[in-house]
């Protein structure tokens, strides 16, 4: 497993360190706060999202089974 990270060359500690001077070099200090007051709205906008997609699947789920067991019952009497 110790491999198959190393062969994927993900960043160690000391290069995180760079890469985030780098990014703060090329931003700048005061724009990195609206950067991620941004990357936050989208993670909130993304997540409401999933979960309205979920509920729009669960009810549709719930239409298509309930008249499936009225039938039933109909068929019964």
């Amino acid at each position: 497993m110790m491999h198959l990270v190393m062969l994927l060359g993900l960043p160690s500690g000391s290069e995180w360190i760079i890469i985030a001077v780098i990014i703060l070099l090329l931003f700048g200090g005061k724009k990195i706060p609206e950067l991620m007051r941004g990357l936050g709205k989208g993670v909130k906008s993304f997540k409401e999202g999933v979960s309205e997609a979920k509920e729009e699947i669960n009810k549709a789920k719930d239409e298509v089974d309930a008249p499936s067991s009225k039938g039933d019952q109909a068929d019964q009497a």
